[in-house]
């Protein structure tokens, strides 16, 4: 039986949860710009035009070290770079109703749980359903930092030490489940974790190489080598 397309509102309902998860992670990368000095304004306007949490978390610290255009550029670069797969994988999930226009206004908001929503639909996505799916997500990012960046000039500074750990601690949460069951994960995060010490305690580099050209470097040596360590098997006959 053919099953009835899907509607904004539809969209609305599953992109509540996110949202209300978005609003949290949202808040502590608000306090986050705020302990770095960031304006409440800056810092949502960042959220409000990017909507990734790990590339935001990099580009500030790179802000605030007052780094080039360049590093902020290959740093979204290599952070965000899944987001290319992501998109030319909803792309085959995208039915008649994205026009051109309509899917480069949809990739700005394609985040890892928007996408997982839309891949797992069986039917095709339609423009509504996903504007409605990835409208409550975009609020409570961006309401999530407006509160997280005032919240930060007012809290006392032991709240805001507190605070400014929240987001580090989302990463771990979701680093570490797959890595306790892939040893290939394991590797390539405790490699990048070890050469991001390296960079940070060893006082030659830490002197001569930039906090953003340290997280590139870090990102493209762990993954290499990651990459040559433990290729992905194909199935040719396939």
């Amino acid at each position: 039986m053919e099953q009835s397309p899907l509607k904004f509102r539809n969209g609305i309902k599953d992109g509540l949860p996110i949202g209300l998860g978005y609003l949290s992670v949202a808040f502590a990368f608000g306090v986050q710009a705020s302990l770095l000095g960031l304006p409440a304004l800056f810092s949502t306007l960042i959220s409000m035009t990017n909507l990734t949490s790990a590339g935001q978390l990099a580009g500030i610290k790179i802000i605030a070290a007052l780094g080039s255009v360049a590093e902020i550029m290959l740093v979204q670069l290599v952070i965000n770079s899944r987001y290319f797969l992501m998109g030319v994988s909803l792309s085959q999930k995208a039915d008649y109703s994205f026009t051109t226009g309509k899917r480069l206004i949809a990739a700005a908001f394609i985040t890892d749980e928007i996408f997982a929503v839309s891949i797992s639909k069986r039917q095709k996505i339609n423009f509504k359903y996903f504007m409605g799916l990835a409208v409550l997500p975009y609020i409570g990012w961006t309401l999530g930092t407006v509160l997280g960046a005032f919240a930060g000039d007012v809290l006392p500074a032991t709240v805001q030490a507190a605070l400014g750990i929240a987001l580090y601690a989302m990463f771990v949460a979701i680093i570490f489940p797959p890595a306790v069951r892939a040893f290939n994960i394991l590797f390539t995060v405790s490699l990048a974790a070890l050469l991001s010490c390296a960079c940070y305690y060893i006082p030659f580099i830490n002197n001569n190489l930039s906090q953003g050209f340290a997280i590139i470097i870090c990102a493209v040596i762990s993954a290499a080598a990651a990459a040559a360590i433990f290729p992905v098997k194909e199935d040719y006959d396939e």
